[in-house]
């Protein structure tokens, strides 16, 4: 047990989201200084820009919910936790090959976009941690069922095998 009641793995799963939402909403304000830019002058909003506000927002939202202590026991949220995952990567690879190679030449808005390709990468890597970990605690926490009938059910501290009995 941890602080008033709550469990280790809780706390580091509530820690990661809130980096998670941190970067999220990072990212949301790097690539939406470019998309209220365009606004603002009646330019085109090209669709990558809008990539980005999406998938961060869905980043955003989903970390919020993911603070709900018993969401984390189902097994959907391991997919889902990897389906983000995978928009954050193709966001990177979207947006890294337009800026990883640029050279700013003192131009503060091609840095901007250099800095948010990183911060991009860095909240991939988190997903991709929070996916792991997810299926992890989903594995050792799911309700498992005996093998024969399947009306017992088995915690995640009982063997299949009586520690007891001897031939």
């Amino acid at each position: 047990m941890g602080i008033f009641g709550m469990t280790v793995s809780y706390l580091l799963f509530s820690l990661l989201h809130f980096f998670q939402f941190v970067l999220a909403v990072t990212v949301c304000g790097l690539y939406g200084v470019d998309l209220q830019h365009a606004r603002s002058q009646d330019k085109y909003i090209d669709g990558k820009w809008v990539y980005a506000e999406v998938v961060g927002g869905l980043a955003a939202l989903t970390t919020i919910l993911f603070l709900v202590p018993f969401i984390l026991r189902f097994a959907a949220v391991t997919i889902w936790s990897f389906v983000i995952f995978i928009l954050w990567i193709a966001l990177f690879g979207l947006f890294g090959s337009m800026y990883i190679h640029e050279d700013p030449e003192g131009n503060s808005d091609i840095q901007r976009m250099k800095n948010a390709v990183w911060v991009v990468l860095a909240n991939a890597l988190l997903w991709l941690i929070g996916t792991v970990a997810g299926a992890v605690y989903w594995w050792t926490h799911r309700e498992r069922q005996s093998r024969f009938t399947g009306r017992a059910k088995l915690g995640r501290n009982v063997s299949t095998r009586s520690a007891g009995w001897t031939a």
